[in-house]
């Protein structure tokens, strides 16, 4: 009996310890220091990166809590703006979203659209992200470079003004093991590219912080604030968190273009005018 009583009492101790072994296997492993490079994509399915309706965190949906904090001149910049997507959408036969016309999408926007398998490579000097959507790169500096100052035509750098990029100017440093804060400037004014999908604004002055956050070694939590005193009253959250997920990193990443042949084929067979209400035409 006493032997018996042994028995149930170590089985009883070495439960929790089990049970403890049990949930450390089926967690992934803690994250590396400084390192968020692999080839990344959206967690919750690929859908959750397209943000149709506008940046994920705050969409054109009409909803009170979505209403972004405009200027006068921004409000303006917006309404001028004849998106396919969103709360103001219009026909295909009036839209004038440069997107689909192929040209570049510019930075925030890249992160705004398509948002799917990213690939993030990186060595002592710089990261590189590689978007799915049209093969596009940016190159961020972690050198210990100070972040260009906004002028009239462009950045300073170096004692020289460099013209706007449509990706921007990138510098970024840890803010601790495991987040890299960049922050992003220079990129082209509101007649060259959008926010978003529906149609919002950014101008030559805006700035852009991302919090790319590696959760643990298969997780990554991507944040994006956007500051533009031209365009808003205040900065604000455009993605809260975003959760992507690792890939196998023997994926080859397939193509995703903007194709303007393609485009102009489907112009001719759904962007007729007339083949819609007049409500859905820009309002002047």
């Amino acid at each position: 009996m006493l032997k018996r009583f042994r028995i149930s009492i170590i089985l009883l101790m070495a439960a929790p310890i089990l049970s403890s072994l049990a949930v450390a296997q089926n967690q992934p492993p803690p994250a590396p220091r400084h390192d968020i490079s692999g080839t990344w994509e959206p967690a919750n399915g690929p859908q959750d990166g397209v943000q149709a309706d506008g940046v994920k965190a705050m969409p054109n949906d009409n909803k009170p809590q979505h209403q972004l904090p405009y200027t006068p001149y921004g409000l303006q910049a917006f309404k001028s703006h004849h998106a396919l997507e969103g709360a103001q959408a219009v026909l295909p036969g009036f839209f004038d979203d440069p997107r689909d016309k192929c040209e570049p999408l510019g930075f925030p926007r890249m992160n705004f659209y398509n948002l799917r398998e990213t690939q993030i490579l990186q060595n002592e000097y710089k990261v590189v992200m590689l978007y799915q959507y049209a093969t596009t790169w940016r190159v961020i500096w972690t050198d210990g470079r100070e972040l260009p100052k906004i002028v009239d035509g462009g950045v300073a750098v170096g004692g020289e003004v460099k013209e706007p990029r449509y990706y921007g100017y990138s510098v970024a440093k840890w803010a601790d093991d495991t987040t890299l804060v960049i922050q992003t400037i220079g990129m082209m004014g509101e007649d060259r590219v959008w926010l978003d999908t529906a149609g919002r604004p950014i101008s030559d002055q805006l700035r852009v912080e991302e919090r790319l956050h590696r959760v643990d070694h298969d997780h990554l939590e991507w944040s994006v604030t956007i500051d533009d005193p031209k365009i808003y009253t205040k900065p604000w959250v455009a993605m809260d968190k975003f959760p992507m997920k690792l890939e196998d990193p023997h994926r080859d990443v397939m193509e995703q273009y903007c194709s303007p042949a393609e485009m102009e084929r489907y112009n001719k067979l759904f962007g007729d005018p007339s083949s819609g209400p007049a409500s859905h035409a820009p309002k002047q």
